[in-house]
């Protein structure tokens, strides 16, 4: 936190700065002719044919490996920064959080491959990737493909 800056005006200055990396992280992904989106889990379960579930417990997950969203993937780009203005309250009640060392509660993540994708706590990973945390608790349930029994 900056010294000068009261909290609320922190927590405000720091989803600015989130829209404004999403901002100009999607034009950069433009120029590159990229994807600057999350990933959709629908569309990654299906294309995996993942049905079968394992509930893995709670991890500590690398947040760099969290790559999309089971609902909310039209809400951030792909570097998890928050693209809309209605993200707004929820984002800086969590960075106000953050700010102040309280205790989340773990994310909940899908795992597909070495790929995560949060069923719940996009806003806990956004932060968390902007103020550049490296870890986060999760709530974890790999997804697998179905098993082939040869007889």
């Amino acid at each position: 936190m900056i010294g000068y800056m009261s909290l609320e005006e922190q927590v405000e200055a720091d989803f600015l700065r989130a829209r404004r990396r999403a901002f100009f992280g999607r034009i950069a992904a433009r120029l590159r002719g990229e994807c600057d989106r999350l990933l959709g889990f629908e569309e990654v379960r299906k294309a995996h044919r993942v049905l079968n579930q394992l509930c893995l417990g709670r991890r500590v997950v690398e947040t760099s490996t969290i790559v999309g969203s089971v609902g909310r993937h039209r809400d951030f780009d792909r570097g998890f920064m928050p693209v809309k203005e209605s993200l707004k309250r929820k984002w800086e009640r969590v960075d106000r959080a953050f700010h102040g060392g309280e205790e989340l509660p773990p994310v909940r993540l899908y795992k597909i491959g070495g790929c995560y994708f949060v069923e719940d706590g996009n806003h806990r990973v956004s932060v968390a990737r902007y103020q550049g945390v490296e870890m986060i608790d999760a709530e974890v349930t790999e997804l697998l493909p179905p098993v082939v029994r040869g007889d």
